[in-house]
């Protein structure tokens, strides 16, 4: 099967539908599977596409954007989008571009990071009407198969020769790390759910990330044997202007459920985006017009810290809902001016936490700003941690009730980009 990569804005030949030429032009397309025949697909009417996520954490981040707001273009220009949450795939584990197995989880683990994950789905992609998005769990199939009845009903469909050719099995092989049994036949499951959501709901567009083409071209093929004309997109690996893979922070994965990431840290994320890609984020990110992206994209200087703002309100708007957006907004504006009149903390800890005896590693650590104490004890040491604005250099300090503020709140800031007001109650 033929790979096409595509350049975004640029298509080959023009385009009938509306749909392929916005995910062009937002950046939204790295490889199809057949460019012509998905345009036209796309131009003839109503299409059913599906994205999935594994539930192996508690909350999808923010990598998993990009084919989420692929999803979201796709409803908004009238087609319809399912969602899979993989209960039936977690429970193996997709080995694509790693060099270790994922830890197996247990089925109440799963069940329980598919309800956290759910919510945020929700958010993006619209569930209401006759015609509202579908969320699915494929544990619904695939735990229905036997084994006997999966290995000569589908393992008769592919072959070890064509499965040794993608990227995401050459890559652990050619490291010389061990890819099991187990592992190997993920790419079979994925390629099963595609033709069962073909047949269950005329699904006729698979959407995933650069890393998932292996498994999306064995879902397309699969469905070609049985005599179904699929197709498969991919979006971009998201990476910095320096080529950096992006999503990180000090503390790990940008999350997008606000149990593991707060909505001002979120926000914060979006507004520290390096001035170079700004009007990149901007296109994949947000929903703005293509003219205003590209007016915002020019600013310099001063005027670019604006179109920062704009574009970490817009992100957090459709992650996280208008109304906490405009709350991460107003404390942003008086954290980053040197105000302390905010509606509410950006961070909240127990006061009990202050009468134990909280060390400053401990609250960098608390409040997402380092990943452990080593990384805080480097900040401190290095003159970059500053509580209510004054440099703190000793990494024992500990932190008391004298330390607070008004309202029993600390400001905390490390450099000059991360910044949070602490409250304790």
């Amino acid at each position: 099967m033929t790979k096409h990569m595509i350049e975004a804005g640029k298509p080959a030949t023009k385009l009938k539908s509306e749909a392929l030429a916005v995910l062009l032009e937002r950046g939204l397309v790295h490889q199809c599977t057949d460019v012509d025949a998905l345009d036209r697909t796309l131009s003839e009417g109503l299409v059913t596409a599906y994205a999935g996520f594994d539930a192996t954490a508690a909350s999808l981040h923010v990598g998993h954007l990009m084919p989420l707001m692929t999803m979201r273009w796709l409803q908004k220009l009238g087609h319809r989008p399912i969602v899979v949450l993989g209960g039936g795939t977690s429970q193996i584990g997709d080995p694509s571009f790693r060099n270790d197995a994922r830890p197996l989880l247990e089925e109440r683990q799963i069940s329980a990071n598919i309800a956290t994950i759910r919510r945020s789905v929700e958010r993006l992609v619209d569930m209401d009407g006759p015609d509202g998005a579908l969320l699915v769990d494929n544990a619904e199939w695939l735990n229905e198969f036997r084994f006997l009845e999966f290995l000569r009903d589908y393992g008769s469909q592919f072959t070890v020769n064509r499965m040794m050719t993608f990227d995401s099995v050459k890559s652990r092989l050619d490291a010389q790390m061990p890819l099991t049994v187990l592992e190997f036949c993920y790419m079979m499951l994925q390629a099963v759910d595609f033709l069962e959501l073909a047949k269950r709901h005329d699904c006729v567009l698979q959407v995933g990330g650069s890393d998932q083409w292996g498994n999306i071209v064995n879902g397309v093929e699969l469905g070609r044997r049985d005599g179904r004309k699929l197709h498969g997109l991919t979006v971009p690996l998201l990476t910095t202007a320096s080529g950096a893979k992006m999503g990180k922070t000090a503390a790990g994965a940008v999350w997008l459920h606000p149990e593991h990431l707060s909505p001002f840290g979120f926000w914060q994320f979006w507004r520290n985006t390096a001035d170079a890609d700004v009007g990149k984020f901007l296109r994949l990110f947000t929903e703005l017009p293509i003219k205003e992206v590209e007016r915002l994209s020019e600013l310099q200087g001063v005027e670019l810290n604006e179109a920062k703002k704009i574009l970490a309100t817009q992100v957090t708007t459709i992650v996280h809902g208008p109304e906490e957006a405009r709350t991460a907004l107003q404390q942003g504006d008086a954290l980053f001016s040197g105000g302390d009149d905010l509606l509410e903390p950006t961070h909240k800890l127990p006061l009990e936490r202050l009468a134990e005896g909280l060390g400053l590693l401990e609250l960098v650590v608390a409040i997402g700003f380092a990943a452990s104490n080593g990384e805080a004890r480097r900040l401190v040491e290095g003159g970059g941690v500053r509580l209510n604005n004054r440099i703190i250099e000793d990494p024992r300090r500990r932190i008391g009730t004298g330390d607070l503020k008004a309202n029993d709140r600390l400001a905390v800031s490390v450099g000059r980009r991360r910044k949070a007001l602490v409250g304790f109650e």
